[in-house]
């Protein structure tokens, strides 16, 4: 993933210190039921495009965006899928940085483009059939997404906070 220069501003005041960012994920399935994945550049690990929100920026605009940067298409969204957060959605990059991502992840369709590499954050771009995925090596996270999106309400992890009693 690419770092925006809003990151890299954050990153010279606060080092590597844990930082909790909004991303947006895209599961663009086309008329055949494949599924759009990308295989990033540094991991060799596939998953759904996705990118950081930036400041201002529509979570919807960032999907659309982050799919045509990585992947060369452009989708239209459909519905939100769910939002995820939590330890599979965290980690510790090379350099140390500490991310933690709340992703509001959505359904789409693509409208125009073949699948590419961009060689900048991504070495592949394809769609696969979903007994194909199982094969692939995949970001631990994108596995939590699959399980969750195949219900039929957005997902999203019951509240576990309550207020003390007094």
């Amino acid at each position: 993933m690419a770092i925006p220069e809003f990151i890299k501003s954050l990153r010279a005041k606060i080092g590597t210190d844990l930082l909790q960012v909004p991303t947006a994920t895209v599961m663009a399935y086309d008329d055949r039921g494949r599924l759009l994945l990308v295989k990033d550049m540094a991991s060799g690990l596939w998953g759904p495009p996705s990118g950081i929100v930036d400041p201002y920026e529509l979570p919807s605009d960032t999907a659309v965006r982050e799919v045509w940067e990585e992947a060369g298409v452009y989708v239209e969204l459909t519905h939100i899928l769910g939002v995820f957060a939590g330890t599979p959605f965290s980690g510790v990059y090379p350099n140390g940085d500490q991310l933690s991502v709340v992703a509001t992840v959505f359904s789409a369709k693509p409208i125009r483009g073949i699948p590419r590499a961009d060689y900048e954050e991504t070495s592949d771009a394809r769609f696969f059939h979903p007994n194909e995925i199982e094969k692939l090596s995949c970001y631990p996270h994108f596995h939590v997404i699959r399980q969750a999106v195949g219900q039929s309400q957005p997902y999203f992890k019951p509240a576990t906070w309550c207020p003390e009693t007094p």
